[in-house]
C-alpha cells in the first residue's frame, strides 16, 4: 500500500509588510544623511552650536518627546486589537478598545508632537533663528522639519487605516496587515526622533 509523505506548508512572509521594511531601509538612508550634514555643520561652528542650542526649551521639547514616544505604545495596542480581529471597541473601558480607539488616540498624540514642533518653530523664528540665518538654522530645520513631514503622512496613514475599518463590511487580515505596516512606520519616525532628541537637545 502506498501512502504519501505529508509536505508541510510553506509559510510565506507577507508582501506588503516585507516592501514596508525595505522602504524603511531606503528611509534610514536618508536620515543618515541628514544626521551627516548636521554633525558636518556642527563640527564647521562650533561656537554657533554653542550659543544657539543654550536657546533651546528643554523641558518643552523632552515632553513633546515624551508623548512621541506614547504614541507608539497606543499604536502597538491598535496592532493587537487588529491581530485579535476587533477593529471597534466591545464595551466600556479602555480594555475593550479596538484599533480604532487606539489609533485615534494615537493620531490626537501625534497631532500634539506636531503642534509643539510648529509652536517650537515660532519661537525659534522670533528669537531670529530661521533655515537662512545661520549653519545652525539650516541644519536643525531640515533634520527636525524633515521628521515632522514624515510625522505628518504617519498621521494621515492612521485616519486612512481608521476610514477602511469604517468602510469594510468585515475586518479582514488584510485590514490587519495594513494596521500593521503603518505601526511599522510610526514606530520608526519614533525612533528616528529618540535619535534626533539626543542629537539636537542632549548631545554637548
Amino acid at each position: 500500500m502506498n501512502t504519501k509523505s505529508a509536505v508541510p506548508a510553506v509559510k510565506r512572509p507577507n508582501i506588503v509588510a516585507v516592501g514596508t521594511i525595505v522602504w524603511l531601509g531606503s528611509e534610514v538612508m536618508f536620515f543618515a544623511g541628514l544626521f551627516a550634514i548636521y554633525f558636518t555643520l556642527r563640527a564647521m561652528n562650533p561656537e554657533l552650536w554653542a550659543t544657539q542650542t543654550e536657546k533651546h526649551n528643554f523641558t518643552f521639547a523632552l515632553i513633546n518627546t515624551l508623548i512621541l514616544v506614547a504614541s507608539s505604545f497606543t499604536a502597538q495596542a491598535g496592532v493587537f486589537a487588529a491581530e485579535r480581529m476587533q477593529p471597534r471597541r466591545t464595551g466600556r473601558g479602555i480594555r475593550n478598545w479596538g484599533t480604532v480607539e487606539w489609533f485615534y488616540l494615537t493620531f490626537i498624540l501625534g497631532a500634539i508632537f506636531v503642534a509643539g514642533q510648529s509652536y517650537e518653530y515660532a519661537t525659534f523664528v522670533s528669537e531670529g533663528i530661521t533655515l537662512m540665518s545661520d549653519p545652525y538654522g539650516s541644519a536643525f530645520y531640515m533634520t527636525t522639519g524633515f521628521h515632522g513631514i514624515h510625522v505628518s503622512l504617519g498621521l494621515v496613514a492612521f485616519l486612512l487605516v481608521i476610514g477602511r475599518i469604517y468602510a469594510v463590511k468585515n475586518f479582514t487580515h488584510k485590514e490587519e496587515t495594513t494596521a500593521v505596516v503603518v505601526s511599522y512606520y510610526w514606530h520608526f519616525v519614533d525612533v528616528v526622533w529618540i535619535i534626533l532628541f539626543l542629537i539636537v537637545y542632549v548631545l554637548k
